[in-house]
């Protein structure tokens, strides 16, 4: 079985153009099962005026279906007028297995139930962190539990992620994987030649969010930069909360020493991070943080707060981690100053290429997708007393 090669659909509203988590997952994870001799199709909404099918690198196939997101790049939930689609694309490609991404895409969600009526396997792969006590999670759990309970294998990228996957949708733990995700190396390495320390450069790229941590930046920048007359603020990214930031910058006349980038586009993120020591990351939420790779790629130390999956993701000699308070993190960026001169960006780098590669992570979730297909088919009444909750 290891031998047979699989047609694999990938689902998500989550795909290039846009630049995020998600979105370099299933391209990165695409290229490589090409690589290992797969055939793998995206299936993801319009974006602007790319409809229609593209092939990107490597002869990667993607369906840009012409269904506008009305919110948050989510296409407009119709349980069954997708239906028609998803069906041809199925047919046409002779595909064997469809593996959906992220709890938040409509488009996974419909594609999912769909494929399991068809008698497809379907593998599903959580990329976030939810709670359970506010309206939104409440309903978003109830929308996971109703799908995942007619999925055949599920995949989390930190154990942290698979625990809140396994609590809010019901999931038997045996199910889920782990399998985290990975950096390209080779697109992000270090500068050539090592920065000077006469000026300490601290660098933030994430969305300007509440769930980023933006209001905990608001508060640690001013107290940083009057701790340290010779440490300068690089911030990347945008968002609602970057009025906040501009506010904070003026407030403490901080002009010459906080420089906002406004939105990065991802081509660029190398350069901006090797102009940097040390990476800061103030997420309240995360299930993994691929940005957390990035940086160590390119050879900076990084300051997290202690979140969700933040704590599995990099050796302790390589983060510094904080409660997310600004008095914890002030100390926390004061230490990660103090050890600085101990930190070789190139050593750094070559630590990363062997701790995280993408070959890995397809080799590792082709196994998911040969324990898939050797599951046994569920007749209609076993998945609908799924459906409804009863147990296996």
């Amino acid at each position: 079985m290891a031998d047979l090669k699989h047609r694999i659909l990938m689902v998500s509203d989550f795909f290039y153009p846009n630049f995020g988590g998600v979105e370099n997952h299933i391209y990165y994870l695409s290229q490589c099962l090409l690589k290992l001799g797969h055939k793998v199709v995206v299936l993801t909404h319009a974006y602007g005026n790319r409809s229609g099918v593209r092939y990107m690198t490597g002869g990667l196939k993607v369906y840009y279906v012409p269904w506008r997101p009305f919110l948050m790049q989510n296409t407009f939930p119709t349980i069954y007028g997708t239906f028609p689609i998803i069906r041809t694309i199925l047919l046409r490609e002779k595909i064997s297995l469809v593996h959906g991404h992220q709890a938040f895409s409509t488009l996974c969600h419909e594609t999912l139930m769909h494929a399991r009526t068809m008698g497809y396997k379907v593998v599903f792969t959580d990329h976030s962190l939810y709670g359970f006590a506010d309206v939104g999670s409440i309903h978003m759990n109830k929308v996971l539990q109703f799908t995942l309970a007619d999925v055949t294998r599920a995949i989390c990228v930190s154990h942290t992620s698979k625990e809140n996957t396994v609590l809010r949708s019901g999931l038997p733990p045996e199910k889920v994987f782990v399998i985290p995700n990975a950096v390209d190396t080779a697109m992000f390495k270090p500068a050539q030649q090592r920065l000077g320390r006469d000026e300490i450069v601290i660098v933030v790229i994430s969305r300007l969010v509440y769930r980023k941590g933006a209001d905990l930046l608001v508060e640690v920048i001013p107290e940083v930069c009057r701790l340290y007359p010779n440490v300068r603020f690089i911030v990347g990214g945008d968002g609602p909360k970057r009025v906040r930031l501009e506010e904070m910058r003026e407030k403490h006349s901080l002009q010459d020493r906080v420089e906002m980038l406004g939105a990065v586009p991802h081509a660029s993120v190398r350069s901006v991070l090797i102009s940097g020591h040390i990476f800061l990351n103030s997420s309240l939420t995360e299930a993994f943080c691929i940005a957390i790779l990035e940086a160590a790629s390119c050879g900076l130390l990084t300051v997290s707060t202690r979140v969700g999956g933040v704590p599995e993701v990099l050796p302790d000699d390589m983060i510094v981690l904080a409660e997310p308070d600004p008095s914890d993190m002030v100390h926390a960026i004061r230490k990660a100053i103090s050890i600085l001169p101990n930190i070789d960006p190139q050593v750094m780098h070559d630590r990363m290429k062997r701790l995280y590669n993408w070959n890995d992570v397809a080799e590792r979730t082709e196994i998911v997708y040969n324990r898939a297909l050797k599951c046994s088919d569920q007749s209609l009444l076993e998945r609908l007393s799924r459906d409804n909750g009863e147990s296996e």
